[in-house]
């Protein structure tokens, strides 16, 4: 009975999920696409400026077309920085950090649709059976190598590309690169009938290049994710893009001491995004650029008060052992769902009857 009437944060997040998924890809209907557009349009998820039917659209958009437009050009005529260039792209970062303030990099946990569809379908490969792959558990040396593409593609894709393409010296097609081969673009239109994104652009050499590496991108994206946690948000630009604000948020992940810690590792297993650090440090260390708050960790943690969801000084989840012998009941911390009780029930009162 108490079970019912308190839900599990996991079940709290996929409600979540369910309704921001909603919101990030079909909120426009709601509110109209003009009043969806003065509502944000910096948000700190993957929610697609492509999709024309969605409530606010990410960060990077704005960013990236601030950078090309404004600073860019403005450089190459050799004028002066000026408020029609400085305000607008701190706008964009005021906009960004009013959201982000309340709820930080748990954007990309709970909010941002392409993260939502990654954990769904990864849910289906395991009813599906397929074997789940992970980055070697409790080694940094793979997750090491991996995290620094993230950082790369930010650098290079939204801040690099746009500024060189609004000096003259690469091609208009890179206005906006990483928006061309954005997977978000291609998953979240999909969703709302548009297959227009998955065409090649044959504009120019360019076009077609980004267009061709966008389809590839969907297609790893939507199938590792059969087998692998997560694939595509371990290189997101907009994953590091939170991460050089998380210690701005109050909302985070909180593990004070290891005393009571067994080292089972078991917090590692629960983590979608395979981080050693949760499982192996303590204090900010255990709070990794990786994390997206979705809270896993702490729900199948087996000691009493070892990892916490904070907002400011308030606790909003704690690991608990009889929580955690609850949760274990209907799924391992891999994200493997158990089998449903009442069909071996079933087969043995069928057997008693005979």
């Amino acid at each position: 009975m108490l079970e019912k009437l308190f839900p599990t944060l996991g079940r709290i997040r996929f409600g979540v999920q369910m309704v921001m998924l909603f919101v990030t890809v079909y909120g426009s209907v709601l509110v109209g696409t003009y009043m969806a557009d003065k509502i944000s349009n910096a948000l700190p998820a993957l929610s697609c400026a492509y999709d024309q039917m969605n409530g606010g659209y990410c960060v990077l958009v704005p960013t990236q077309h601030i950078i090309h437009h404004r600073i860019g050009e403005a450089l190459v005529r050799a004028q002066q920085l000026t408020f029609g260039m400085v305000l607008p792209l701190l706008m964009t970062f005021v906009s960004f950090y009013a959201f982000f303030f309340v709820i930080g990099k748990a954007f990309c946990g709970w909010v941002c649709p392409l993260g939502t569809l990654q954990e769904w379908i990864g849910k289906l490969g395991r009813r599906l059976g397929f074997g789940l792959r992970r980055l070697a558990p409790n080694d940094l040396a793979p997750v090491k190598r991996v995290r620094p593409v993230k950082w790369l593609i930010l650098l290079g894709l939204v801040f690099l590309l746009p500024l060189l393409t609004g000096l003259g010296v690469t091609p208009h097609s890179l206005g906006n690169p990483y928006c061309d081969i954005c997977p978000s673009r291609v998953a979240t239109t999909l969703l709302t009938g548009n297959t227009q994104e998955l065409a090649l652009r044959g504009n120019d050499a360019v076009s077609f290049t980004l267009g061709a590496i966008a389809n590839l991108l969907i297609g790893f994206t939507l199938v590792g994710a059969l087998a692998l946690r997560q694939p595509f948000c371990r290189i997101c630009p907009l994953l590091a893009f939170n991460a050089l604000f998380q210690r701005l948020s109050p909302m985070r992940l909180v593990k004070p001491s290891r005393e009571k810690c067994g080292s089972c590792h078991i917090c590692t297993d629960a983590c979608p995004m395979d981080i050693p650090e949760i499982s192996q440090q303590q204090g900010r260390k255990a709070y990794n650029e990786d994390c997206t708050l979705c809270g896993r960790c702490a729900e199948y943690c087996p000691q009493d008060g070892v990892i916490r969801l904070k907002w400011g000084p308030f606790a909003l989840f704690s690991s608990n052992r009889d929580y955690y012998k609850k949760r274990v009941q209907r799924e391992l911390p891999d994200g493997t769902v158990k089998p449903v009780k009442f069909v071996r029930n079933a087969t043995k009162t069928a057997s008693a009857d005979a």
